[in-house]
């Protein structure tokens, strides 16, 4: 190409990257980011780094630092058609300080992460609200975050997100498999819907069905897009909560927990039991939410299939010991926490292979105890 050619000078914004919509997303965010700072955040808002004062892990006899990182998957698409974004933040939040507070770990900080094909300052400040509203359920400080344009590579609409927290816990108080033992109790923890994961099959559930986003779905009581949208429970600080209950005396009657993410609970509550045992989870214990009674049935979706991909009603799951259920179960539900006993863990069956489907064992790699599943779900 000739200088008489190009006609006209390339700008950045002529690329398709507006810096000023930048500057004015954060403006907008700013309040909502600064409102989950306490005095260990320093260096104020907009800097280079965020920073983080460590000095209370001073207290620790032995601080192992914990981490996470995530995003949300297709959901981002379903609040991309309905142009909501004030929600989809607090799912990001919580499928990374729940998978951290498994191990006992308590999240100190988190950084979060934007790529769009165009800033639209409005709607990547709804999205930061949503993450500062999760971190503030979470008890925990958003101290970073980064917005990247992307036009060409992403469409004007599009966008997705991503996120890591740090968190900490004593090397002597780390929950895992090696403390579950043998009649130890499994309690559920009832999620407040679809949560982040399994939204492929969810979708493609309704494009089959020719569903709209706004249409009103009687068993819901809402538009479908509404129940879809609904953002992820974070159960950080309650199972933090249930710790210092159970456990501070010294004892571990809180073994573990188990956040049910992608694979659902069989898949995720196998990662967290020691070789040689099993929970047997009694379905029964409790009925399919409506929304995943609905799409279940709209899909003809099979059982197997619903169970490694949704999860189901339960978000997540504490190991306890026999004699300390009936007490956590009464703390948690006194919390607003609805919770209940599913099932019990015991040896591990030598013909538990023999039930298919209904039994899950080295789930995610992890070569660790079995879950069979047995019985029928409750009918609402």
């Amino acid at each position: 190409m000739t200088d008489e050619q190009q006609t006209q000078p390339i700008t950045y914004a002529a690329a398709g990257v507006d810096v000023q919509a930048g500057d004015q997303a954060v403006d907008l965010m700013k309040s909502a980011v600064t409102a989950t700072h306490s005095s260990r955040v320093l260096g104020g808002f907009g800097g280079f780094a965020g920073m983080w004062d460590a000095t209370p892990l001073t207290s620790y006899r032995r601080p192992v630092l914990t981490t996470s990182t995530d995003g949300v998957g297709t959901k981002v698409a379903i609040a991309q058609a309905m142009d909501v974004h004030d929600t989809i933040g607090q799912d990001l939040v919580g499928m990374v300080v729940d998978d951290i507070v498994v191990v006992g770990a308590k999240p100190l900080f988190m950084t979060d992460y934007i790529a769009t094909g165009k800033v639209v300052a409005n709607r990547v400040a709804d999205i930061v609200r949503g993450i500062a509203n999760g971190c503030q359920l979470a008890d925990t400080a958003l101290i970073g975050g980064e917005t990247a344009e992307h036009p060409g590579l992403l469409a004007q609409d599009e966008y997705d997100v991503a996120g890591a927290v740090t968190g900490v816990v004593e090397a002597g108080q780390i929950l895992g498999p090696e403390r579950v033992r043998d009649g130890d109790v499994v309690i559920a923890m009832e999620s407040s819907g679809a949560h982040s994961n399994g939204y492929s099959l969810l979708r493609s559930i309704v494009a089959a069905q020719h569903w709209q986003w706004d249409d009103y779905i009687a068993e819901f009581g809402r538009t479908l897009g509404e129940e879809l949208l609904e953002p992820t429970r974070i159960y950080a600080k309650t199972c933090l909560g249930l710790i210092d209950h159970l456990n501070n005396d010294g004892d571990f009657a809180l073994r573990g927990f188990s956040h049910v993410t992608g694979g659902g609970l069989a898949a995720n509550l196998a990662r967290v039991l020691p070789q040689g045992l099993m929970a047997t989870i009694d379905r029964s214990t409790w009925a399919l939410p409506p929304v995943f009674a609905v799409m279940a049935q709209a899909g003809r979706v099979p059982q197997a299939d619903l169970e490694r991909t949704l999860n189901l009603g339960v978000g997540m799951v504490a190991v306890v010991a026999s004699q300390a259920a009936e007490s956590a179960l009464t703390w948690l539900n006194t919390q607003g926490m609805t919770s209940w006993q599913i099932g019990e863990v015991g040896p591990l069956l030598e013909d538990a292979h023999a039930s298919g489907e209904d039994f899950i064992q080295g789930a995610k790699g992890v070569d660790g105890g079995g879950v069979l599943m047995h019985g029928r779900y409750a009918d609402l």
